[in-house]
């Protein structure tokens, strides 16, 4: 009986049973908070700041999950076992509110373990503040602020990564042009808040009427864009479509007479930018000279 090893312990102030280093360790984690503070600080990546922080929250706990939740969205560590029970810390710093952060454990965590968790965030808060304020920045630099859709920069960028992707693999895509029809007298009768309500209503239907592999962007005013992993054209008459079929039932839309033209291509590995972006733009205008609200391909 000599050798017989205790695997779980009850934790004395709530009688929540750990794994049998959960607690122990509590006493022989090496006091050195500059050590993970310095790792903290090599990343401006909030999930990578996370993976650093739950590989030194492991030595603690019995960690399965470790999640963020912020205006910014919600992050994660890699492999991220969401399904145990949560245990939830508001997380402030100067009186500015941050976020939540959210472990997820197989085994109840004691007040000691939960008021040391609470002691290791001092080591996170900056680091974790300037990864939002630079994950800010970033999303103003590449998305749209009014409708939140990727901006043209970004179409620049995704545009040279699709082609470069196809002429390595001879994949082919499709660029799809949009814009609103009677869109100007909106904004000419009804003012600017009211047209601005009417992209953000667009946009919305561009995204919900588009996969998971397809990018919607922002050019500004009134004009978009898509980029579609397509082999064919039969992809993009479906969202077409799509997009027209939702305009036509949409009550902001009908409301002020608003419809839409689509100009589409299927871009292949000869192609440049520019001549992927002429010829999509040369269906738009077609569909434009075809009477509007409809669709048109080069």
């Amino acid at each position: 009986m000599e050798n017989v090893h205790i695997l779980t312990q009850r934790a004395p102030t709530r009688g929540d049973f750990l794994p049998f280093n959960a607690q122990m360790q509590m006493s022989h984690v090496p006091e050195n908070p500059m050590s993970l503070t310095e790792k903290l600080q090599t990343t401006l990546d909030v999930n990578g700041l996370l993976d650093i922080f739950a590989g030194y929250i492991k030595r603690i706990i019995n960690l399965a999950g470790l999640q963020f939740h912020s205006s910014e969205g919600v992050f994660q560590m890699q492999q991220s076992n969401n399904q145990l029970s949560p245990y939830t810390f508001d997380l402030e710093l100067n009186s500015q509110h941050l976020g939540q952060i959210v472990y997820f454990s197989k085994y109840r965590l004691s007040e000691a373990l939960q008021a040391r968790l609470i002691q290791l965030h001092t080591c996170l808060l900056y680091p974790l503040r300037n990864a939002l304020m630079y994950q800010r920045v970033l999303k103003l630099a590449t998305k749209d602020s009014l409708t939140g859709l990727s901006n043209r920069s970004q179409f620049n960028e995704f545009l040279a990564k699709k082609l470069e992707r196809s002429r390595r693999h001879h994949s082919n895509f499709s660029l799809m042009l949009l814009d609103l029809d009677n869109f100007k007298q909106v904004n000419d009768l009804y003012g600017h808040k009211m047209g601005d309500n009417v992209l953000i209503e667009f946009a919305r239907i561009l995204e919900s009427s588009v996969r998971a592999t397809d990018t919607v962007f922002r050019f500004g005013g009134d004009e978009f864009a898509i980029l579609i992993d397509d082999p064919a054209f039969t992809t993009n008459k479906v969202i077409a479509e799509r997009i027209m079929a939702s305009v036509r039932t949409c009550t902001i839309m009908k409301n002020h007479d608003v419809t839409t033209s689509i100009g589409f291509t299927l871009a292949t590995s000869k192609d440049c930018p520019n001549e992927i972006f002429s010829r999509a733009d040369k269906g738009l205008y077609r569909a434009k000279d075809a009477g509007r609200n409809c669709a048109r391909t080069i």
